[in-house]
């Protein structure tokens, strides 16, 4: 079975290529994504801080408990700045056995950690006290968790961005690796079909397109593995050149990743194969060539319903995206913009052929008999050339939203901070500023306003969870001259010890009003429930959630000034003007959206692939069809033009929907985060769009029909097909 599936491909390249190319790219994307995953999922920091204590004290993670719909949810939260009563470290001297009990970092009443000398038998009564404090407790090689570092924020990031792309890239690389390989086995159709009239079995004619998968899948693993090995290297020092992950942080050896990308490659090839054919499989011998003349037009039922369903909750979905706001109506268009894509791709074989029959006058119209042509060609082929169209909208959909929205995020947020920021200076200090300085700093003549700010964070819930956002503690006195957060509701003058102000986005994701009262956890884990007085629209540019802080230590100072006095500000660090800091946010953006354009080019990157893998085949596929209608009087010219209007009706209607599909789910999008309606699109992003699809088309279409029109008609009118 093995040496005819060997000698089967030899007489296909052009198939065997393009499956081979599917799924060697699938094999080096699977094989760099699972090395990172891999990495932070086996990454144990080692003790370096606490390496001398036996049991560290600390408060590192926050548990939410979420109850709905009798379900129970429980979240874990990182804490930036998690902090354990002073007090606890007297129980835990009261333990016996304990030797030594040190504070680290004590002020106020809290430290950050407690550094514990036991021995083994003494652990689980520190443990129950911590417990009961609400803190944790570290042993053995776990006490490295309970430190600070770079390492362990790298580690949450890879597990973050894995967790939220890996499914789909790897849904997608399962779904274009078994639809080219199903592409590859319909244009074989003839030659499996030849088998069963010569009393092959069906399951020989199974056996042997999975051979053939598998040999190939084997094959594209030769390639593969070190296309991965250069992408992952790539990708490393790309994450470390741009401050992802520290350069100390450690990658295990691609080995396993590589076994299981390709264990996953070679299954999607066997069941791909084993899938498509199924339908030559089935049928009599005596009807194997009549059944494998014409390509089948349509799907099945099941196909047909699971994509009907599919659409209406993608409609259903966009119905509820526009009548919600906040995080509930981001993660609906997100959603949608699943549903309606997959949706696409079920649905393809009656889209392409609904959209021959209404494109036929156009077509006809302007290509005349050329275009009358491409129209029949385009409804006999309409399950062919699925594929196609999905893997278009597919490219088209995520590269026209997800791409363009973090163009829409970064420009909303710029514009955002520099028109609410009215301090024109920005005051830091390496040891930060105290609330002393912020007063004489505001008794320097020509200041006319000062304000300190510290950076933080704050927990709140959200659908059945919990995650940080973005807060900012400011010392209330003379807030409003020195910034402008745009308050829609309430005012920023009541903001005293016990109330917050929110932004728009936060408000309507957590349901907050003013006057109500929020549930938060501040970034060291303490519950506060604080009175909401204020709700502001420039969130992005100011953070989510402002808390009051008149005493303490700010990160930076916000000065307003009426003259010439960086000289007298010098005295209190260094001075930077406002439009710079601006400028530095600007750059900090632009390196955060530079992670999720790359992943969102690895998904439309790859089904650009699919979409142009698709078309080779096709388009090399059609020797005989193509030499027939020369040999019956077509000329050269009609032969491409015939091409030509195949490709604008293909296009047009992927272009159609995608171009929908992108445009509906970045208009709710950036309506849900920014509430602006019109989204910004760079000028020339549609036109990289589509100038891409139509290059796509160009290169994998006219280019080989050109190449096959070289061959004389009645040569490759006796060639196999």
């Amino acid at each position: 079975m093995t040496g005819l599936a060997l000698r089967l491909l030899r007489q296909r390249p052009a198939s065997a290529i393009a499956t081979l190319v599917a799924l060697a790219g699938g094999v080096m994307i699977l094989m760099t994504l699972a090395v990172f995953v891999q990495s932070a999922l086996v990454f144990r920091p080692l003790p370096v801080q606490f390496a001398a204590a036996d049991v560290v004290v600390a408060h590192r993670e926050l548990t939410v408990t979420t109850k709905e719909f009798g379900d129970t949810t429980t979240t874990r939260v990182p804490l930036p700045e998690g902090t354990v009563p002073v007090g606890l470290a007297d129980e835990i001297r009261a333990v016996p056995g304990v030797t030594d009990v040190r504070l680290v970092g004590a002020e106020g009443g809290v430290a950050s950690a407690v550094e514990v000398q036991a021995p083994a038998d003494a652990y689980g009564a520190i443990d129950r006290l911590a417990r009961q404090a609400g803190v944790e407790s570290y042993t053995g090689m776990d006490r490295g968790w309970a430190e600070q570092s770079d390492s362990i924020e790298a580690r949450s990031f890879l597990l973050a961005a894995g967790s939220a792309f890996g499914g789909y890239v790897v849904l997608l690389i399962v779904g274009v690796a078994a639809g080219t390989i199903g592409l590859s086995v319909r244009h074989r159709r003839r030659d499996l079909a030849l088998l069963r009239a010569v009393a092959a079995t069906p399951r020989q004619a199974r056996l042997l397109v999975v051979a053939e998968g598998v040999l190939v899948a084997l094959v594209s693993a030769v390639l593969g593995v070190p296309a991965g090995l250069w992408s992952t290297h790539w990708v490393h020092h790309q994450l470390v050149t741009r401050g992802f992950l520290p350069a100390d942080f450690p990658i295990v050896d691609a080995g396993v990743a590589a076994a299981a990308a390709v264990a996953v490659t070679v299954l999607v090839a066997a069941s791909g194969a084993w899938i498509a054919s199924r339908r030559i499989a089935r049928i009599r011998p005596a009807e194997a060539l009549g059944e494998a003349a014409i390509e089948p037009p349509r799907g099945g039922r099941i196909r047909l319903v699971s994509g009907l369903v599919t659409l209406a909750g993608g409609v259903t979905s966009l119905f509820f995206a526009a009548g919600l706001s906040g995080t509930a109506a981001l993660a609906t268009a997100v959603g949608m913009l699943y549903l309606l894509v997959v949706a696409v791709a079920l649905l393809a074989p009656w889209i392409n052929g609904l959209a021959a029959r209404l494109m036929s006058p156009v077509l006809r119209t302007v290509w005349r008999a050329p275009g009358e042509l491409a129209a029949a060609n385009l409804r006999v082929n309409a399950r062919g050339m699925s594929v196609v169209l999905s893997a278009l909208v597919l490219a088209i959909g995520f590269g026209g939203s997800v791409w363009f929205l973090q163009d829409n995020l970064q420009r909303q947020t710029i514009t955002q901070s520099r028109d609410g920021m009215l301090a024109d200076r920005v005051l830091t200090a390496p040891h930060g500023i105290s609330s002393t300085e912020v007063a004489n700093v505001r008794q320097i003549p020509g200041v006319a306003a000062a304000t300190g700010v510290r950076n933080t964070s704050v927990v709140v819930r959200v659908l059945d969870g919990a995650e940080p956002v973005v807060a900012r503690a400011v010392d209330p006195s003379g807030l409003t001259s020195t910034i402008d957060v745009k308050v829609r509701d309430g005012s920023l003058a009541e903001l005293t010890d016990g109330t917050i102000a929110t932004s728009v986005l936060q408000a309507s994701s957590s349901g907050w009003k003013v006057g109500e009262t929020a549930e938060i956890w501040l970034a060291d884990g303490t519950p506060v429930h604080p009175r909401v007085v204020a709700i502001y629209d420039r969130g992005l540019g100011f953070g989510d959630v402002l808390l009051p802080q008149e005493r303490g230590v700010y990160d930076e100072m916000l000065v307003r000034t009426s003259g010439d006095v960086d000289h007298r500000l010098a005295a209190f660090g260094t001075v930077t003007d406002a439009g710079t800091v601006t400028g530095r946010l600007n750059r900090d953006l632009a390196i955060s959206a530079w992670l999720n354009k790359l992943l969102i080019t690895v998904l439309v990157g790859y089904s650009a692939l699919a979409a142009g893998n698709a078309m080779v085949m096709a388009a090399l596929a059609r020797s005989r069809e193509l030499a027939v209608l020369r040999l019956a009087g077509v000329t050269r010219r009609q032969v491409r033009r015939m091409v030509e209007a195949e490709q604008v009706g293909l296009l047009g209607t992927a272009l159609t929907l995608g171009v929908a599909i992108a445009g509906m789910t970045l208009i709710a999008v950036v309506h849900a985060l920014t509430g602006t309606l019109i989204p910004y699109v760079p000028p020339l992003g549609w036109a990289a769009v589509l100038g891409g699809a139509t290059a796509l088309a160009l290169v994998t279409t006219i280019l080989p029909v050109r190449r096959l029109l070289r061959t004389s008609p009645v040569r490759a009118a006796g060639a196999r097909e």
